[in-house]
């Protein structure tokens, strides 16, 4: 049987090498002592990075689509920001 973890929500924005965007929430409290989103993107334990009520931005494009789950490949990640004031 599984135990459940609390989850630590982070806004984060991040930019893929295709020049997309994605906007969302990432539950930091991934593994004991991970509580970065640096941590937890440089885990080389999982190679994508779960991204909930997410937006994608897709360049030539004018409105975003919206997803409730997004994978990302860690490797497409070309840079990644949590968003300011966060506890």
């Amino acid at each position: 049987m599984s135990k459940l973890r609390e989850m630590n929500i982070r806004t984060v924005h991040i930019q893929l090498v295709d020049g997309t965007k994605i906007n969302g929430q990432v539950n930091i409290n991934h593994e004991p002592g991970y509580d970065r989103l640096s941590d937890l993107i440089g885990n080389s334990n999982d190679s994508f990075l779960i991204v909930f009520n997410a937006f994608r931005y897709e360049e030539g494009k004018k409105k975003p689509v919206k997803h409730r789950t997004i994978f990302v490949n860690k490797s497409h990640i070309l840079w990644s920001i949590p968003e300011d004031d966060q506890k």
